[in-house]
This record gives C-alpha cells, sequence and structure tokens, in this order.
C-alpha cells in the first residue's frame, strides 16, 4: 500500500542523507521525496512517498524517529490530507498537434510557460494520478521530449499540524 511520511528535520547538513541511508540501508525503496525549508529556516519539510504494509511502515517510522535530525514524523495516509505534485513536460509539436496540446492544457487547468515553433513546455500541478493522466493523454497527443516531476508535497487536513514539539 502507498504510504505518504512526513518529516521535520534540522536544516543541517547530511540530514537528508540520514534519512535516506536509513530508508536503503534496510531495502525500503522511497518512490517520491521532496524537501525544503519550512517557515521556520532551521527547519524542513521532508515529504515522501514509499510503499508497504502498516506494519512496515510503523517500523520505518520508528526507526526514522531516532535518527538524531528528525524533530516530528506521521504517515500523512492515516490522515485525512491533501497532496499536490507538480509536472513539467516538453512536448514536440512539429506533428500539427500544437492545437490538440493547448486543448489539453486546458481541460487539466495547467499552464503553457514556453513556446516555440516546435515545442510546447507544459506545466500542471494535482496529484499523482491527475498527473499520470495529464501525461499519458499529452503524450498520445505529442512526442515528450523532457519530464520532470517535483515529488509529492501533502498536509493533513484541518487544524492538525506537524510541528516541533512544544518546549
Amino acid at each position: 500500500m502507498r504510504h505518504i511520511i512526513s518529516i521535520l528535520l534540522q536544516n543541517e547538513a547530511g540530514a537528508l542523507a540520514r534519512v535516506a541511508s536509513m530508508f536503503s540501508s534496510r531495502g525500503y525503496n522511497i518512490d517520491s521525496l521532496s524537501v525544503a525549508p519550512t517557515h521556520d529556516p532551521s527547519v524542513s519539510r521532508l515529504s515522501l512517498v514509499t510503499t508497504g504494509t502498516d506494519q512496515v511502515i510503523h517500523q520505518i517510522i520508528q526507526q526514522t524517529r531516532k535518527l538524531v535530525d528528525v524533530v516530528e514524523i506521521t504517515n500523512l495516509s492515516s490522515h485525512d490530507h491533501l497532496e499536490c505534485e507538480l509536472v513539467m513536460v516538453k512536448v514536440d509539436v512539429s506533428n500539427g498537434a500544437a492545437r490538440e496540446v493547448v486543448e489539453c492544457v486546458r481541460r487539466h487547468r495547467g499552464q503553457i510557460l514556453d513556446e516555440t515553433a516546435n515545442t510546447r513546455l507544459l506545466q500542471l500541478s494535482g496529484t499523482g494520478a491527475e498527473i499520470d493522466g495529464f501525461v499519458a493523454e499529452v503524450g498520445a497527443l505529442a512526442p515528450i521530449l523532457e519530464l520532470v516531476r517535483s515529488g509529492v508535497a501533502a498536509m493533513a487536513r484541518g487544524h492538525e499540524v506537524l510541528a516541533l514539539p512544544a518546549q
């Protein structure tokens, strides 16, 4: 089963490497990873997607919590949450598909970031499933030259927050 794990960690050199090393040394695969500083520049938020049983995910969380840089950790998949991902896709429209590509982008509420005579650089944000659908549809219209995805960013809905422990 797919799980989104959200981690607050100290924004220090090597913190991300220690988390990633813990996963790889135990044979866990990271399907998606996104990390950036929070509103507190001393803390970063790491969102990662992995797969496994509830028992395996519980074990991952317990082992990760022991790392010195980890401030707080939660499995967002066990909470009501929202998730979003960004994709940028460069397509070749020299086959005359420019109009169809534009229509596809509009249907999916994306943006065209750049246009040349033969290419379009597209951007879309949404859930992983929405992005997969968009990529499949636009790829059927025009050859994909290049693609980059940001990885999942996710937060619990409502008033629940992943925050630093009270001091």
